[in-house]
Parts: C-alpha cells; structure tokens; sequence
C-alpha cells in the first residue's frame, strides 16, 4: 500500500466539513468519478458529494452536495453510496437513515451524469421473522447479469451490529426480490468473527464474481475482505480470505481525530491496478492500489 498518497480527501466543504468518507467509484475514459458521504456535524447523517479526477488520486470537488435528505424513508441522512452503470444509466443504492446511526432503509437511486438523481425510494422492505428483520442497510449491484437476472448483494440484520450479508434479485433493476437466507456470515476465529457487511461494488472476473466485504470481530475494527462468488450461482462461495485485505494504519485515530476503522466501498480495475478507495477512521478517503498479476 502506498501510505504516502493517504488520505487522498480530507474533511473542508461545508456538507462535508466535519466528515468526508466512504467512497464509490466509476471510471469513464479515464476519468475517475467518486460519490462520498460527508457530515458537517449539524444533525444530518450524511449528504452524497462528487469528485473527478483524471489520475485517480488528485480530485476536484463539485461545490454542492449532489444527493440530500427529501424524505421519510431519509429524513436523516443519506449515507455509504455504492454505484453500479447499464447502459447510459447509473444505479446508486445509499443507506437512508431514519434515525441517527440506529436505523437505516436500503435506497436506490439512478442518474445519466453524476450530478442528478432520481430517487426510487427503498429498494427492499424489512419483513418480520426473518435473518434481516432488524434492517437492510447496504446494497451492492452486479455490473452484469447473472443467469438472465439482476443480482444485489445486501446487509441485513436482526440484532444491531451483528450484520450477515444476503443476496437479492430483480428482473428490471428496480424491483428487487431477496432471497430468504443470509449467504455470508460471521466466522468464529477470524478477523470477521462478529459482523460482515457488503463493501465495494462487484467485478465480474473470469474465476468468477469478486465481492470485497468489511468484517470486523471482538476488537470492533473495520477491516476489508474478499469472497469469490459463481457465475453460475451467485449465492455459492468459491473462496474467501481468511485474513484481512488491508489493515488500518495504527495511528490513523490519533492522526486523524476519529476511530481507528478502515470501510472499502469503491474498486475499480484500471490500467493494470486494482484501485480499492476506502473511508478512514470515519473522517477521510484514502485508497490503497495493487497491480493486477497475469
């Protein structure tokens, strides 16, 4: 990891002046868009912003949040953007919070140019008597088909911090179905011992459906890991690290002024690099790159 990059945004914008963090990101000819949460400490959880860039690590702030709180399902804050395009069509799913880091719904959103959205509202409803009963807070879509369907895969949970991660299903994009059992869970032992969530958007590869993830254990760390999912079934694992992708840096708390975590939302595959941007220690995006073996 090349730390001397780090971080490569750091907290000055008004919606963003407090916080600035958990990225998504798209390349299109070369130029790198990424969509971040940003507080200002007012009350709100979280607004959407943009930044370009033509090298991926230098960007240019748009002035204006592009996604801000309108409704119910949002009042508080829409927050943790991960994107996936069809076509000339950019799909967003956000977390909608209800009420102050207690509460989310999954959203979705979609776009032609970055910079205006079209809410769809909730992407999924939280049903009674099942695995992710307590809420569904994140959603990552496949940037293909799989098997002739639309493929998302989800965080949900019963009980508060202990999430599991679930996969869903649609025939048009909007209207998703999920399946009723969690896919992902928790590994006793491992550095995901207590809860996993969804992290980036999916690569679709050759050996298969690649999901980074964020798993955390006793110790209450964020730390990023990796699954290989089927092609043929998306619901089946291949593979899955044991140990953590990338680990945060020791001092990031104390540099930085928040907590020590380290959440991967945005991966790109871009000349010859996996381009991995993250949010750390709640206050900054940093990215970490590694070059692509034969």
């Amino acid at each position: 990891v090349d730390y001397e990059l780090n971080p490569i945004l750091l907290p000055g914008l008004g919606f963003a002046s407090k916080r600035i963090f958990n990225p998504t990101v798209v390349v299109e000819r070369d130029t790198f868009y990424l969509l971040y949460r940003g507080e200002a400490g007012d009350g709100i959880s979280g607004r959407i912003g943009l930044a370009i860039s033509s090298d991926g690590i230098n960007f240019t702030h748009y002035p204006d949040p592009v996604m801000v709180p309108e409704h119910e399902y949002e009042k508080n804050g829409c927050e943790d953007p991960r994107i996936t395009k069809f076509d000339d069509t950019y799909y967003l799913t956000y977390g909608g919070s209800v009420d102050w880091y207690e509460v989310c719904s999954l959203c979705l959103a979609t776009s032609k140019d970055f910079y205006h959205w079209e809410k769809h509202g909730p992407a999924l409803k939280v049903e009674p008597a099942r695995w992710d009963s307590g809420q569904i807070k994140a959603g990552a879509i496949c940037p293909e088909k799989v098997n002739g369907n639309y493929v998302m895969y989800i965080t949900g949970e019963e009980r508060r911090w202990e999430p599991a991660i679930g996969i869903a299903y649609a025939d048009d994009l909007l209207h998703w179905q999920e399946w009723h059992n969690p896919i992902l869970l928790p590994r006793e032992g491992f550095f995901d011992s207590k809860g996993i969530e969804v992290g980036a958007t999916p690569v679709i590869t050759e050996e298969g459906i690649l999901l980074i993830y964020n798993g955390w254990g006793r110790d209450d760390l964020y730390k990023p890991g990796a699954v290989l999912f089927s092609k043929e079934n998306p619901a089946k694992v291949l593979e899955r690290s044991d140990v953590p992708i990338l680990i945060p840096r020791r001092d990031w708390g104390k540099v930085l002024g928040g907590v020590n975590q380290l959440v991967a939302e945005g991966l790109v595959k871009h000349k010859g690099y996996w381009w991995l941007y993250y949010g750390a220690a709640e206050i900054a995006v940093c990215l970490a790159r590694c070059k692509i073996k034969e």
